[in-house]
């Protein structure tokens, strides 16, 4: 058994689509490419393979990542070309790698995330900066959303590892953010967004790093 892990981006043409359908387009990717997968044990054996953090919805990437066990040795050469042909525009193999089979789980070795978020914005650039400056400064932000199951309330600051400004160009700037993103909770962008004093919901968020646990 090899187990390989798989960089990947994920751009503007599938950006909507959901985690659990982005799980079968890979499943069918891998069997039309004819690798030979493994499979877990019990009565409904499925493909053993795993995303670092799912996407949110509407959200593009330049760094995702997947683990994926392999029944024999494959060529990260051979897998990125066969994989490659069978996927959709929008989604690209920008690397694999072999790892050991005895590494932890991917999703437990996730700890952030780093986003880059546009949102239209009239404040000036020292305004912007006081903004970050004032809630990195705070110890605690109460913060809630309402989901399906009701309302939940939690801690968004203690979420946010660090926000900067990344660039600034009328009606437009660009937020970088690193969120923690772990078993214990994950930051949303646009809800930091909205802490910050922005009106507008992010023209866009593309994540761009998942920091693993060293």
């Amino acid at each position: 058994m090899q187990r390989l892990r798989i960089r990947l981006s994920r751009g503007e043409e599938i950006k909507f689509i959901s985690h659990l359908d982005i799980m079968r387009l890979w499943e069918r990717a891998l069997h039309r490419a004819q690798i030979p997968l493994a499979y877990s044990a019990g009565f409904s054996p499925h493909p053993r393979l795993s995303l670092a953090a799912p996407l949110p919805v509407g959200v593009t990437s330049e760094a995702e990542l997947m683990d994926v066990f392999v029944a024999r040795w494959v060529s990260p050469h051979w897998f990125t070309t066969s994989v490659s042909w069978q996927l959709p525009p929008g989604m690209e193999i920008l690397e694999v790698y072999p790892i050991a089979l005895s590494m932890p789980s991917l999703q437990s070795q996730v700890r952030y995330a780093e986003y880059r978020v546009e949102v239209a914005t009239e404040k000036e650039p020292r305004d912007i900066a006081s903004a970050v400056s004032a809630l990195l400064s705070v110890e605690h932000l109460p913060w809630h959303h309402q989901r399906d199951t009701g309302r939940r309330s939690y801690d968004l600051r203690a979420l946010i590892d660090d926000l900067w400004l990344n660039s600034w160009r009328q009606p437009y700037c660009t937020i970088g953010m690193r969120l923690r993103c772990d078993s214990n909770g994950s930051g949303r962008p646009e809800q930091v967004v909205s802490a910050l004093g922005f009106t507008s919901y992010p023209q866009s968020i593309h994540r761009t790093k998942l920091v693993l646990e060293a």
